[in-house]
């Protein structure tokens, strides 16, 4: 016989087995309601795109991170790395077939060579949402509202929010004559979480003199409520201009609709991606905030200048779906109670199918045990998979699995009552 092949996967990359996609589907939908609750709509893009598309004129350390190869017709091709720059080639190639401004969200696998860690893979789900036609306040705020919703439906709202923008930060690079480092330094800020201010000193340092990385560093240290922040940065940085005049009126709209204190005012925060040209938002969960950000985005009015000279500024942001489940894990929040909420034991004939239709017309998740084995051994599945309620067609009766109570002879609705009132909701 020969040798079997290794069912071995890449590092990096994980099968889902069905206790992590319950729950992961479950979230998606959960994301899909308050996307769709706001008007946006979906849409897809391929997984493969021509390597140019991806990375533009390149040199940036995305490049570093794409799975890039020349497929079977000799062409230079490339696993999208996130869906935002899949979106701005979309929108160069469609601007003419949707509504301005245009409202989308895209579920969809993303792959990047980077480094594993916590909740962090090569392959991974994210989840967007872009408004692309406007650079209003209106929008970035609109953003904003999705991102805190979509808090208060995932974690009960025990998220921080940090923003911050790239327009501020970059007139204070200017201020300080390092305009032409601000990729190099806005690189080294984002990665002040992960290895402190002492090891971004040092990065800082290849591109800027040591006064001039003690600026910076006081500069994105700057902390306090909203307001007092946003003065320091402006001192810092010579003045009003148009990003903290952006800052102030979101702030504005928030203390209008009552929420602003579910926003803080981070400069650190930058993002390391070079698209972004105005606000940036991070969040992170309160319970673990080494976790690092689940829910990212912002400003990139530029970005689709690279395949058309129609001016789209966008505004968006993703959800890193699989950061957050790790987090939801660790602290206990996610569910992976099985879909099915009734096993149908095994019967003589149709009898089985035929209740299950029944329960099924009347919205319930019926499932219909298919092997004649004894009945402690079907029990025995219904607790595998989480099943709480078990049914029986002769004589015909139900048993809620937790309590041990049997009700017999019930109708399909008087059952579907039962297990709705028995029944609280839950992710997966």
């Amino acid at each position: 016989m020969a040798d079997l092949i290794s069912p071995q996967v890449l590092k990096g990359f994980r099968d889902s087995l069905p206790q992590q996609e319950l729950p992961k589907k479950e979230l998606m939908k959960r994301l899909e309601t308050v996307f769709e609750s706001f008007g946006f709509v979906p849409i897809d893009t391929p997984a493969l795109e021509y390597t140019e598309v991806l990375l533009g004129k390149g040199g940036g350390e995305t490049d570093k991170q794409v799975y890039r190869f020349e497929d079977h017709g000799g062409r230079d091709v490339s696993l999208r790395f996130d869906l935002t720059v899949p979106f701005a080639r979309f929108m160069a190639a469609h601007a003419s077939e949707v509504p301005l401004p245009f409202k989308r969200y895209h579920m969809a696998k993303v792959w990047r060579g980077e480094n594993t860690q916590r909740g962090r893979y090569r392959e991974f789900v994210q989840c967007d949402f872009d408004i692309v036609g406007t650079d209003s306040a209106a929008a970035d705020f609109e953003i904003l509202l999705m991102m805190t919703r979509a808090m208060d439906v995932l974690v009960d709202g025990k998220a921080v929010i940090r923003l911050s923008h790239r327009g501020v930060f970059n007139q204070f690079l200017a201020s300080l004559g390092a305009e032409g480092k601000s990729v190099q330094v806005l690189r080294a800020v984002d990665k002040l979480a992960k290895i402190g201010a002492d090891e971004v000193r040092k990065l800082l340092l290849e591109s800027v003199a040591p006064d001039g990385a003690e600026k910076i560093l006081a500069f994105i240290g700057a902390r306090g409520d909203f307001l007092s922040v946003l003065e320091q940065l402006e001192s810092l940085s010579g003045g009003e201009g148009d990003g903290s005049r952006r800052l102030k009126a979101l702030h504005a709209l928030a203390s209008e609709l009552g929420n602003a204190g579910r926003f803080v005012l981070d400069p650190s925060i930058t993002r390391g991606l070079d698209y972004y040209t105005g606000i940036v938002y991070e969040t992170f969960l309160e319970a673990l905030p080494g976790l690092g950000s689940v829910m990212s985005g912002g400003r990139y009015d530029n970005l689709a200048a690279l395949y058309t000279k129609q001016e789209l500024p966008g505004v968006g942001a993703s959800v890193g779906l699989d950061r957050l489940m790790a987090g939801l894990e660790e602290l206990k929040l996610l569910s992976t109670a099985a879909k099915s909420e009734v096993l149908v034991l095994a019967g003589e004939g149709a009898h089985a199918q035929a209740l299950a239709q029944k329960l099924r017309a009347e919205g319930l998740n019926a499932e219909v045990y298919l092997d004649d084995r004894k009945v402690a051994q079907q029990y025995k599945y219904a607790e595998a998979k989480g099943i709480r309620f078990v049914a029986q067609t002769n004589p015909l009766q139900y048993k809620d699995t937790v309590t041990g109570e049997v009700k017999a002879g019930l109708s399909p609705s008087d059952f579907r009552a039962w297990v709705r009132a028995s029944t609280q909701g839950g992710l997966g």
